[in-house]
């Protein structure tokens, strides 16, 4: 077990230069009292929070090829802010964030640290790989009701976990379906990363590009992309002439296959698209103008420099205290944002002592959440049985080195049974 250096919010964090990120951060986590009071999170009251802390963990992947600590850096942004401006009734966040590396010993040893030894009270933003699939049956017997970023279809299909995204069988559910209905290609090649989920991730896809009659290639590829021009050539190549090729890598990898496929000058020989993790504008402004109207976003979230207030709340957040985001403005941070704002709303919601109890029953009983980042109010919801609140997305395409909106808020296909199921449940209940 590996705990990642400087993730805990109310610890001293080393200022980092922005340059990648595509901002220019002002200043570090540990911002003096006037600078803070400039952004407002909770309370909003501009005086930091001196109570007894109240602690929130998270488990998230980090390893070559595959990194989310971009969610777990921007939560932890935000609870800062929070704690920059009363806290949480003057209880400050204390927020505790363990890297995992896809081992189920090691992500299971993780929750019971978190829980047993760290002696969190809720867990919020976890994004792992395998979290769900190991840990759903631990988080149920401990009570806890978590706040996360979904991979593992475990993470859908429980009542302890609700996730702000939709995760990658969704997201590239929404991309193979623009690119088949509005783009019309004749055949579609779906590549991703060689992970644990990878036969969940494409299920969605698979049922997509038969009800339409469109052949698929199912290709993976080890991560990270060593040989990017090898990939891109196999993907143009199976598609064909009028094909399409849906990506599912986060953002350096899908970069690497990308500027690879323009390298060999076949950008524009196939449709591109992907999943969630390319809505940023990192990617964008690694591709340029070259990419204008060649490749379409799955976007879980809304476009990062979108209007509204709290995309501008987020957008100054990041500015201020998101020094340790690498990716910048882009899905993985709104994520992290987003799960951070629902918790500290519950939070504030409870009268009375801070208890496991008392923390995850205010997340459960989360509902009608209302954020101009996503579609449509998220929820949690008591005793639904299978989560997938997020479900209606938009499409985006670099623009200039900036992502616009091609597409606005469209539902995902309800030929993926797990989405026709949770539309019924929303019905029902009214969510």
């Amino acid at each position: 077990m590996r705990r990642k250096p400087g993730l805990r919010a109310l610890a001293p964090v080393v200022l980092l230069a922005g340059v990648v990120a595509g901002f220019t951060a002002t200043s570090s986590f540990g911002s003096t009292h006037a600078h803070a009071a400039a952004v407002k999170c909770g309370l909003g009251t501009g005086q930091k929070a001196t109570g007894t802390p109240i602690k929130l963990g998270a488990i998230v992947t980090d390893q070559p090829g595959t990194s989310f600590t971009d969610i777990t850096n921007m939560a932890q942004a935000y609870f800062t802010c929070v704690n920059d401006n009363g806290g949480i009734h003057n209880h400050p966040i204390d927020y505790t964030v363990i890297t995992e590396q896809t081992n189920p010993a090691q992500v299971g040893a993780d929750a019971k640290q978190l829980i047993q030894t760290d002696g969190v009270l809720g867990i919020v933003g976890n994004t792992s790989i395998i979290d769900c699939a190991v840990n759903m049956p631990y988080y149920k017997q401990q009570g806890f009701f978590i706040i996360d970023s979904g991979i593992a279809e475990q993470c859908y299909s429980s009542a302890n976990s609700a996730a702000v995204n939709m995760g990658p069988r969704y997201s590239s559910d929404g991309a193979a379906s623009y690119l088949i209905n509005v783009k019309h290609v004749k055949k579609l090649v779906f590549d991703q990363s060689a992970v644990p989920g990878t036969s969940y991730n494409v299920g969605g896809v698979a049922l997509i590009a038969k009800k339409a009659h469109v052949p698929l290639v199912e290709l993976t590829e080890p991560v990270p992309i060593t040989d990017g021009q090898t990939v891109a050539e196999k993907e143009v190549q199976d598609a064909g002439a009028g094909g399409g090729v849906v990506l599912n890598f986060t953002p350096p990898d899908a970069l690497v296959i990308l500027q690879a496929a323009q390298q060999l000058g076949v950008e524009g020989n196939v449709t591109w698209g992907c999943s969630t993790p390319c809505n940023t504008n990192f990617l964008a402004a690694g591709l340029g103008s070259a990419w204008n109207n060649k490749l379409f976003v799955n976007a879980e979230l809304n476009l990062p420099t979108a209007p509204g207030p709290d995309s501008a709340l987020y957008q100054s957040v990041l500015k201020q205290y998101g020094s340790a985001v690498q990716g910048g403005l882009g899905s993985f941070s709104q994520m992290g944002f987003t799960e951070a704002q629902i918790a500290t709303q519950a939070l504030l919601g409870i009268k009375g002592p801070y208890t496991v109890k008392s923390v995850n029953n205010a997340f459960e009983s989360v509902k009608g959440f209302k954020t101009d980042l996503l579609c449509k109010p998220w929820y949690y919801g008591k005793g639904v049985p299978y989560h997938l609140p997020n479900n209606t997305d938009r499409t985006v395409t670099p623009d200039n080195g900036v992502m616009v909106q091609a597409q606005g808020c469209t539902g995902i296909s309800p030929v993926d049974p797990e989405v026709a199921g949770v539309r019924k449940i929303e019905k029902k209940q009214h969510l």
